[in-house]
């Protein structure tokens, strides 16, 4: 039997807290199997970086390729985070420097051709000549994707087509999927020719690996919380595989790495002074809070309503984390204060439907509840901030309520400002139905913050 290692990771979103372990892990075990003379494959399944942490923002995720690099990734897909997050010239030279191959069979530029670093699979042969294919897909936002100047296509299509390609002169298939675990169950059932799909998006663990149909399911979570560990056996005569198995190793386990810390602590400071450039100097600080009046949080909602050019805006305390204070203001106090991958986004209402909304954002449930996902990197809601709304006698049982000092009409119809996690999740069944929604990419909500703040200081 030929014995074939496969470790991989996904979604780390710029966690580092666990990477020296990750890193050594996957170091030193290919040493050992190659040493047994055994082959080894280290894979990562997308969202690797993600522009909350000062080293991900400041190089623009070319500090993950680096740290890909030096742990000696063999391929990876790539996220959303990496897609949708980066303008089109920062993905486009994200992975300029990088040693492994991207695979992404789903991703085009709008002419149809594929950039330069991508490829849809990759083909690698054992040293007993076992021949083995892998694929990348990443999840399909194509709105997102062609606003930001890409194209991606149908992943199961461009699947069909690399399968078809690779059977018959390949002896076992890889799936690198950033798709979530529902489309990877999916596809294992619609092709049984790919023995072993490894996932992500979805952060889902499957400890001991799943088996759907022909298929291997392997997946690691999120924040390197894990490290994958699949192990195949293949007949070095038919090439057959004969057993395949998967394992997580739990990084909070881990032995520390020497110098772990210091290692941590250089990756944030590295990134801090990538992100040193002066903003603003501010003569007064800018208070942030989340259950009362929050200046800060009232200027970035009356910087989104001129940025989109909207009749009224709103938007909640809760995605600012701190304070500006008086004097220096650089690119990284902002990332420490927004950290979200949120983009600012309109969507336009009937009067009547607007007021429907207005009113539920009124309701006591919201400013102390906690948000996980859709891009938010905080903790509660925290109060809404409207700026060009006004509501009199909203406990009363005739309430006003004035858009642009106006009353509002419930016939008109009304651009309407929001940050773009209002229209994933379904906080406002008005907004979520709506299909007139405009988004703003690739500025985050941070950046309509960096260019308010600039002109306030001159």
């Amino acid at each position: 039997m030929e014995v074939l290692h496969i470790y991989h990771t996904n979604d780390l979103h710029s966690h580092f807290e666990h990477w020296p372990r990750i890193h050594q892990l996957v170091t030193e075990r290919r040493k050992w199997h190659e040493q047994e003379g055994d082959s080894v494959f280290l894979f990562d399944i997308g969202d690797h970086m993600d522009r909350w942490h000062p080293l991900a923002d400041g190089a623009r995720g070319k500090g993950n390729t680096e740290l890909l690099n030096e742990a000696g990734y063999d391929a990876v897909t790539f996220g959303n985070n990496e897609g949708i997050t980066l303008s089109y010239e920062d993905l486009d030279n994200m992975y300029d420097d990088r040693r492994f191959k991207v695979l992404a069979a789903n991703l085009y530029r709008k002419n149809g051709e594929r950039p330069g670093w991508a490829q849809p699979f990759e083909t690698y042969l054992t040293k007993n000549g076992v021949r083995v294919g892998v694929i990348g897909l990443t999840v399909n936002f194509n709105h997102f994707y062609d606003l930001l100047g890409w194209k991606v296509t149908d992943p199961l299509e461009e699947l069909k087509k690399c399968v078809e390609t690779l059977k018959g002169k390949t002896d076992i298939i890889i799936l690198l999927s950033h798709l979530g675990i529902h489309d990877d169950e999916q596809i294992a059932i619609m092709y049984p020719e790919i023995d072993v799909i490894l996932g992500g998006h979805t952060h889902h663990i499957l400890h001991g690996g799943k088996v759907v149909g022909n298929s291997l399911l392997g997946a690691a979570g999120k924040f390197g919380q894990y490290t994958g560990h699949v192990i195949i056996e293949v007949d070095e005569t038919t090439k057959q595989v004969s057993s395949k198995r998967a394992r997580l190793y739990d990084m909070n386990d881990w032995e520390p790495v020497e110098n772990e810390s210091e290692t941590i602590k250089q990756y944030y400071e590295k990134g801090k002074t990538l992100l040193g450039k002066v903003v603003a100097d501010l003569p007064q600080p800018l208070p942030a809070h989340h259950f009362k009046d929050s200046p800060l949080a009232s200027l970035l909602c009356e910087t989104l309503k001129e940025w989109c050019d909207a009749d009224c805006a709103f938007l909640n305390a809760g995605l600012l984390l701190g304070d500006l204070k008086k004097g220096v203001v650089t690119d990284y106090d902002l990332l420490t204060i927004c950290p979200h991958p949120i983009n600012p986004c309109t969507v336009k209402l009937t009067g009547a439907a607007l007021k429907e909304v207005l009113l539920q954002t009124k309701d006591e449930k919201w400013p102390h509840l906690q948000i996980k996902g859709l891009g938010f990197r905080g903790t509660v809601m925290g109060n809404f901030v409207y700026e060009g709304i006004e509501f009199s006698g909203i406990n009363q049982p005739h309430k006003e309520i004035r858009i642009g000092n106006k009353p509002l009409d419930p016939k008109k119809t009304y651009t309407l400002a929001i940050p773009d996690m209002f229209t994933f999740g379904r906080f406002f069944p008005e907004i979520y139905r709506s299909e007139n929604k405009k988004y703003y990419l690739p500025e985050f909500l941070r950046d309509l913050l960096t260019v308010k703040l600039a002109e306030l200081n001159h």
